[in-house]
């Protein structure tokens, strides 16, 4: 490994915790708004993910665009789910 893989993987590491511990102070108030910011984010990706997919010239390329689309497709659909189910939450329950 090269020492920028290495510096590459430190920092998706220190940003895996670094994400956790923000996500983690979160109060439950904010966790809608928060989700519906985080959908976008993750719309935007599967977009890259798709652009990757549409230039790729190599199997590692396409397998990568393809784990992008299907993870970022899992994120948005699970952040609407959770969206919606969390706004139940605060309608009036019928009598």
């Amino acid at each position: 490994m090269s020492v920028e893989h290495i510096l590459v993987l430190f920092i998706f590491i220190l940003s895996i915790f670094v994400g956790f511990e923000v996500i983690s102070k979160v109060p439950s108030m904010l966790h809608t708004p928060l989700m519906s910011g985080t959908n976008a984010i993750h719309g935007i990706i599967v977009l890259g993910g798709m652009l990757v997919l549409a230039g790729a010239d190599t199997p590692l390329a396409r397998t990568l665009g393809f784990v992008a689309v299907i993870f970022g497709s899992a994120n948005v659909f699970g952040g609407f789910m959770v969206t919606d189910r969390m706004l139940q939450m605060f309608k009036k329950k019928k009598k």
